[in-house]
């Protein structure tokens, strides 16, 4: 009997030893990821950097292999810049994002040596001077402009609507003037740059092409106004990826040349230059190479739907019932069998919403089969809850026909331990 193995090891044999529900990760499949990405946003014209997105999945074993391929991170709170610490990453490739950045954040920031900072709005850089100036610590600041450009994706996942939460409007001189010259003030912090970020889950190129031609006229506009040149821009991240068999997303090394080129393009065409490149992938480097295992518990025939009930749910996958995700799975042990009936997969979880797949043909499923579901590796683990207590699943990496444990189970003792 044939049974599906993920990095070189069976499912099964993963199960046995780690227990479900598990998220288990093919380490070669995001070293593939992260080789591609580098090597494709390279160019001759300025200089580029490839930064992973650390909220769609962050670990310390992670972070450990990511800065063996050169990727530099970006991070949105002091939790994620302690992992990044304690795995010994480079923290001038750190861009510390967030819109609401405590003072204590920015603290332990600039004491750590982070090479940027990507500032949001107005009050956030008054701050972040006052307190690089008091410290007497250097960094860089990137701020953060809404280019306002449409993409499809889910309105939820959407950061460049006119009333975005995230940034300054393009249009919005008059508090994009007023960060440029509170940071010229300041001995200890210097605007570097400019950053942007369209949205997520994002398969087409030519919004990214789009971004990329709207904030080159921005710095187009900068040199002319306020002789600002030769700046840094990131282009952000929000690369698709396959959920499904139908979606057609770019693949990320070729995303990353074609930016690369619409840049050397626009900068060519509106006579402005640009120091460096840098782009944040974060769900195209790690989701396709995550996937989550479920065992089938009960089942149940209700009204005209067949359920499976899985040993998870919502509380270590929220993407269905927050934006209605899409995935697929197989079972492990009839991987290529034909679907014989339609089921539909829920969770454990005390909520009508708790579903995984609402609809899915495979073959006929018993009590204790494993499911396998697909492309889990973004936004699983790291929104992942203990919603009616339920512990968060152990995560492991496997690769050439090995598996090591590299975040463990979460125990009914480690959720009650912070109570007095």
């Amino acid at each position: 009997m044939e049974i599906l193995q993920i990095g070189g090891v069976s499912c099964r044999k993963l199960a046995d030893e780690f227990g479900t529900p598990l998220n288990v990760y093919d380490e070669n499949k995001i070293r593939y990821q992260a080789e591609s990405a580098v090597r494709g946003f390279s160019s001759e014209k300025f200089e580029t950097e490839v930064v992973y997105a650390s909220k769609a999945f962050s670990s310390i074993a992670l972070f450990r292999m990511l800065g063996e391929e050169g990727i530099g991170f970006d991070v949105v709170s002091g939790g994620e810049l302690y992992g990044v610490i304690q795995a010994g990453g480079d923290m001038s490739k750190v861009y510390f994002h967030g819109n609401n950045k405590s003072n204590e954040e920015m603290e332990m920031a600039l004491d750590a040596g982070v090479g940027y900072f990507v500032v949001d709005n107005v009050m956030e850089a008054s701050r972040l001077a006052d307190i690089a100036d008091r410290k007497q610590r250097s960094t860089k600041a990137l701020l953060r402009i809404n280019p306002g450009i449409s993409a499809h994706t889910h309105e939820y996942i959407m950061t460049a609507a006119p009333d975005s939460k995230f940034g300054i409007h393009i249009k919005d001189r008059k508090h994009i003037e007023e960060v440029i010259q509170k940071l010229s003030r300041s001995r200890y912090v210097k605007l570097s740059g400019f950053h942007s970020h369209i949205g997520s889950q994002i398969v087409e190129a030519e919004s990214f092409e789009k971004a990329l031609e709207t904030m080159i006229g921005f710095l187009a506009g900068m040199k002319a106004d306020m002789g600002l040149d030769n700046m840094e821009l990131s282009i952000g991240g929000g690369f698709g990826i396959r959920y499904l068999d139908t979606d057609k997303p770019v693949e990320l090394g070729d995303m990353c040349s074609r930016m690369v080129a619409a840049a050397e393009r626009y900068t060519e065409e509106k006579g402005v230059s640009i120091s460096k490149l840098i782009t944040e992938p974060g769900r195209s480097m790690v989701g396709e190479a995550g996937c989550t295992l479920y065992t089938i518990g009960d089942m149940k025939t209700s009204g005209d739907k067949n359920y499976i009930f899985v040993d998870g749910g919502m509380s270590d996958n929220i993407r269905p019932a927050l934006y209605d995700a899409e995935y697929t799975a197989v079972l492990a042990e009839k991987p290529d069998a034909v679907g014989e009936t339609t089921y539909c997969v829920a969770g454990k979880n005390c909520e009508s919403g708790d579903v995984l797949i609402r609809q899915i043909r495979l073959p006929k499923a018993e009590t204790g089969d494993l499911l396998v579901m697909k492309a889990t590796g973004a936004y699983g683990y790291s929104m992942a809850s203990n919603y009616n207590r339920l512990g968060r699943p152990a995560v492991v990496f496997a690769a050439d026909g090995n598996a090591r444990l590299v975040i463990r189970r979460e125990t009914y003792e480690d959720q009650y331990k912070l109570e007095v």
